[in-house]
């Protein structure tokens, strides 16, 4: 059995802000983005932040949160948000909240992300396993 796509979200990064410390480095890169797929389409609600934790060996724990606004497959206006979280060694674990009925099933689901670059930010998929 093939994972099903769920969304794939075009992110526009924007100017980034960091703060180095003895033990870390923290990262946040604010986006702006739109998101596709067979059951929903919209865009992400003012910005979502990308917040980074890179330790001295260079290992990052990234977390991702951000709310979109669109329609469902039925037409309904709906809200989505994600939360994606991990590292590059880990992989990467959304969690998906929606007011959509068609779409609440994302809420328990098995879910993976992928990012891949794109000019201007990252091509994030979520897929639901």
């Amino acid at each position: 059995m093939q994972d099903e796509l769920l969304l794939k979200i075009r992110v526009h990064i924007q100017e980034t802000v960091s703060v180095e410390g003895a033990q870390q480095k923290i990262v946040m890169i604010p986006f702006t983005g739109e998101a596709e797929g067979p059951c929903f389409t919209g865009k992400v609600v003012g910005n979502g932040v990308d917040t980074q934790k890179i330790d001295r060996d260079g290992h990052a724990v990234i977390s991702a949160r951000y709310m979109m606004e669109g329609k469902d497959a039925a037409g309904n206006a709906c809200r989505v948000f994600v939360e994606n979280e991990g590292s590059w060694d880990t992989g990467f674990r959304p969690i998906i909240v929606t007011d959509s009925p068609l779409l609440a099933g994302w809420e328990t689901a098995e879910q993976y992300a992928t990012l891949d670059d794109i000019p201007g930010g990252v091509l994030v998929s979520i897929y639901k396993k």
